[in-house]
C-alpha cells in the first residue's frame, strides 16, 4: 500500500505519542517553548534591509510606500512556511529541494546554478554590513582604522562560531535584535512629540497604493524586507538543527507519523508569525522613521554618509544624547545580521557540497568539521571584500538586488512542493492558497520588473 493510500486512511483522533520521539507540543505555552528558527532568521532580517535599506527608501518615496512594507513582510510568509513544511515533513533541506526540480541539469538542477549566483552577490551584502559596523564604532570615537576594526569583527565572529552551537545562535541572535527593535519601536513613539510628527494623512498616503516615480530602491527592499531570498532558503536549514524533522521521523504513512507531522507544522506555524510580527514591526519603524524624519529634511544617503545620516532618526526624535543609543543599537542590529548570515551560510555551503557531490552524503562527522571550517573562512571572506571595495551601501544593494531576482525561483519552488509533495491530509484550504498564490505572483513581478528595469 502506498504511503499516500495509509494517510488517507489514518484515524482522526490524537495518536499517542511513541517512546521514539518526543510528546506533540500543545497548547499555546508548550508551543512557545519549542520556537526559535523564525527567531534567528529575524536576527538576520533586522540588519541590512531594516536599519539600511529601508530608511533609504522612506527618505527617497517619504509614506507614499507604506503599504509596500507591509504587503513585503507578509505575503513572503506563505512561501516561508511552504518550505518549512516540506522539510519538517521530509527532513528535506533547501537545496535538497531545489535540486529536485525537473528541467535542466549540469551536475545539480539549474536552480541550484541561479543559487549559486545569488549567493555570490550576498557576499557582498554581508561585507556591506562589516563595513557599516566598522563605520559605526569609528563614529562612536573608537580610535582604530575602519580596516582593523573590520579586521577585529571578522575575528570576534569566527571564534563565537566555532564554539558556539545553535543554542548560542539563537540566544545571541534574539537579545541583539530585541534590544534595539525595541528602542526603534519607542523611537517612533517619541516621534509624535517632536516637529516631525506623524499625522493621520501621512499614513493614509502611506496605505493609497501608490508609486513613486522610480521603484527601483523600491524593488531592492523588497527583496531583503521581511523573509528575503537569503532567510527564505536558510529556514529549512534551522528547522533541521531545532530538530523538527527528527521529532517527526521519516515518513512511513503510519497515522502516528501523520500526528506528529501535524504537531509539528503547527509549532512551525507560530514560529514562523511569531517572528513576523517582531520583523514587521521593526521595518514598519524604521521605515517610518525614515520617512517623517529624513524625507521630510531631504536627507537621502550615500556611502560616505550613510551612518551619520541614518543617525537623524534618533537624534532628531529624542535629542543630541541619543546618537549613542543609535550607534550601540545600530552596531548590534548589524552585528546580528553578520553574526547569523554567517552561522546560516556555514550549514548551507555545507550542504551544497553534498548536493554538487562534493562531500560525502550522511557522514555527520565530516558535516560538523566543514562547518567549523566555514565559521573561520567566512569571516575572512567578508573582511577581505570590504577591504578591497570600502563602499558599505553599494555592497548591501548588490546584495538586496540579487535576492529580489531569486525571489520569484523560490515562489515557484514553494507552489511546486506545495502541489507535488505536500500529501493531500498536510495540505492547508483554499484561504492558504490564495495567500500562496498571492505570494508567488507578487514574488514574479518584482522579479520581472527587476529585468525589464535593467533591459529598458
Amino acid at each position: 500500500m502506498s504511503p499516500a493510500r495509509r494517510l488517507s486512511q489514518a484515524p482522526a483522533t490524537p495518536m499517542p505519542p511513541s517512546p521514539a520521539f518526543p510528546a506533540i507540543p500543545r497548547g499555546p505555552a508548550a508551543i512557545l517553548r519549542q520556537i526559535g528558527p523564525g527567531l534567528i532568521i529575524t536576527a538576520t532580517i533586522v540588519g541590512s534591509g531594516e536599519l539600511i535599506v529601508t530608511p533609504k527608501l522612506g527618505a527617497s518615496a517619504g509614506f507614499t510606500l507604506l503599504w509596500f512594507m507591509i504587503l513585503g513582510c507578509l505575503l513572503k510568509v506563505f512561501v516561508q512556511i511552504e518550505l518549512g513544511r516540506h522539510t519538517v515533513t521530509t527532513g528535506t533541506s533547501s537545496l535538497q529541494a531545489m535540486d529536485a526540480m525537473p528541467g535542466p541539469r549540469w551536475r545539480v538542477s539549474w536552480m541550484v546554478w541561479i543559487w549559486a549566483v545569488m549567493f555570490i552577490a550576498t557576499v557582498f551584502q554581508i561585507a556591506g554590513m562589516l563595513g557599516g559596523v566598522a563605520s559605526v564604532l569609528a563614529l562612536a570615537g573608537l580610535p582604530l582604522p575602519k580596516a582593523v576594526t573590520a579586521c577585529l569583527i571578522g575575528g570576534i565572529t569566527a571564534v563565537l562560531l566555532v564554539v558556539g552551537r545553535y543554542r548560542t545562535v539563537e540566544k545571541a541572535s534574539t537579545a541583539m535584535v530585541v534590544a534595539f527593535t525595541a528602542c526603534t519601536v519607542v523611537a517612533v513613539g517619541a516621534l509624535q512629540f517632536t516637529p516631525y510628527a506623524i499625522t493621520g494623512a501621512n499614513l493614509a498616503e502611506g496605505l493609497s497604493f501608490k508609486l513613486p516615480a522610480t521603484f527601483t530602491v523600491a524593488f531592492a527592499a523588497f527583496g531583503v524586507i521581511g523573509v528575503g531570498a537569503s532567510e527564505l532558503i536558510y529556514y529549512p536549514y534551522w528547522l533541521i538543527e531545532k530538530g523538527y524533522p527528527r521529532h517527526v521521523g521519516p515518513a512511513d504513512g503510519s497515522p502516528g507519523w501523520l500526528e506528529r507531522a501535524r504537531g509539528w507544522i503547527r509549532v512551525l506555524h507560530t514560529d514562523a508569525w511569531v517572528s513576523f510580527v517582531v520583523y514587521t514591526g521593526a521595518t514598519l519603524a524604521f521605515y517610518l522613521l525614515g520617512a517623517a524624519v529624513l524625507g521630510r529634511q531631504g536627507k537621502d544617503f550615500s556611502n560616505a554618509d550613510m551612518i551619520p545620516t541614518l543617525s537623524r532618526m534618533y537624534v532628531e526624535t529624542f535629542g543630541p544624547w541619543s546618537l549613542w543609543l543609535f550607534l550601540i543599537g545600530a552596531a548590534a542590529v548589524l552585528y546580528s545580521t553578520i553574526f547569523g548570515a554567517t552561522a546560516a551560510n556555514t550549514r548551507l555551503i555545507t550542504d551544497a557540497l553534498e548536493v554538487f557531490g562534493w562531500r560525502r552524503k550522511g557522514d555527520e562527522e565530516q558535516r560538523r568539521r566543514s562547518i567549523r571550517m566555514l565559521c573561520v573562512a567566512f569571516p575572512v571572506i567578508w573582511t577581505v571584500l570590504y577591504l578591497l571595495v570600502g563602499e558599505p551601501l553599494t555592497l548591501v544593494l548588490v546584495g538586496a538586488i540579487a535576492q529580489g531576482l531569486m525571489l520569484p525561483f523560490l515562489a515557484i519552488l514553494a507552489l511546486r512542493l506545495h502541489y507535488k509533495h505536500t500529501p493531500p491530509e498536510l495540505r492547508p484550504g483554499l484561504l492558504w492558497r490564495i495567500g500562496l498564490w498571492s505570494a508567488a505572483a507578487c514574488m514574479v513581478t518584482a522579479g520581472a520588473y527587476q529585468v525589464a528595469s535593467k533591459l529598458w
